[in-house]
């Protein structure tokens, strides 16, 4: 992806890619571009925490009050996340290809963790489960305007969740999610933002909750700036000023944000800058059913997702360029021999 790190300090601070495949767009279920939803982007609702997290958070920030409130099982973590982009990116690719939506997904559990870079070991599904258990049973109460909406409520990450089918072994096969309607009215309101696939290879739940208020924050700009003390309440860090300092200075010297660059200006403030040029990208072309069966015309047999995966592919290796019609330029690449 455009902007992502490739020195080997940024290699050998990220997690390894556990699936690494060069078909990775070619399945429906991995052509979904990673999205988030601005709210959560915006506020801290997950913690950073790598032990069972069972405190009640408060948050305030321009009129916007939030309260998280644990379950028994802790806090959901910003990993636990996961599970949430994996699904609020299905829904917006439903959205953007036409095809009905609703908030109950039926997921592969084996599709969701190869598309977040998660280990498919026995450990893998047990970690899931429990994931699903804290993102049910953490409730927020907020009053943050979602899709129009302004909202004043409880409700929990996701409503409910339920393993639909296991293997012999009593893995979990398929499940099924329901999502909150907070949710689901940000994804129908595309209030959300793509990042990069290698946000799911961060380590550090510090340096993910980074990356998505840089994410968030920097849209088309080439900077921004934000003081360390603002930085801290956002980021839903509990460690004192001076520690969470320290630790935004390693991740300066560390220099592996994806997209991003990070520096130290006098006054204590931090700026994030695009990396490489990095620009907020074009909503990925969308192609008509009939033009695929124009594909599968001039190319019998083929398999035709595939041929537009490739396309896609360098749709972005070329910067994204807007398209009068993405159906005559995946056409047109087909004839001129794209395909070959």
């Amino acid at each position: 992806m455009a902007g992502a790190v490739t020195t080997n300090a940024a290699q050998g601070a990220r997690l390894p890619d556990y699936h690494p495949t060069t078909d990775f767009f070619v399945c429906d279920i991995f052509d979904a571009i990673p999205k988030d939803d601005m709210a959560s982007m915006e506020h801290p609702m997950f913690s950073l925490a790598t032990r069972p997290d069972r405190r009640i958070l408060n948050y305030e920030h321009n009129g916007t009050k939030i309260q998280i409130t644990p379950s028994v099982k802790g806090l959901a973590t910003i990993h636990d996340k996961d599970i949430l982009i994996f699904c609020i990116s299905q829904l917006m690719a439903a959205v953007n290809a036409g095809r009905a939506v609703s908030k109950v997904l039926h997921l592969t559990a084996h599709d969701l963790m190869v598309a977040t870079n998660r280990e498919t070991s026995g450990d893998g599904y047990k970690r899931l489960r429990e994931a699903f258990e804290r993102l049910a049973g953490t409730r927020i109460t907020t009053n943050y305007s979602t899709g129009g909406q302004e909202v004043t409520s409880g409700f929990g990450l996701i409503e409910s969740w339920e393993i639909v089918r296991k293997s012999r072994g009593g893995r979990m096969v398929s499940v099924s999610v329901t999502l909150s309607d907070w949710l689901f009215r940000a994804v129908m309101s595309k209030s959300v933002l793509t990042l990069s696939r290698d946000y799911f290879r961060m380590r550090k739940p510090l340096e993910r909750r980074i990356y998505e208020l840089a994410r968030k924050h920097c849209g088309r700009q080439d900077s921004w700036r934000i003081s360390v003390e603002t930085l801290l309440k956002k980021s839903g860090s509990a460690s004192p000023r001076r520690v969470f300092r320290k630790m935004i200075r390693d991740m300066i010297a560390a220099d592996h944000l994806p997209d991003y660059t990070m520096a130290e200006e006098p006054g204590d403030i931090i700026r994030f800058s695009l990396r490489d040029g990095l620009i907020e990208e074009i909503t990925p072309p969308v192609l008509k059913p009939e033009t695929l069966d124009t594909a599968r015309r001039l190319h019998p047999g083929a398999d035709v997702y595939a041929l537009e995966a490739d396309w896609r592919g360098v749709w972005v290796a070329t910067g994204r360029p807007r398209l009068r019609s993405a159906d005559a330029a995946f056409l047109g690449w087909l004839k001129k021999g794209g395909a070959e």
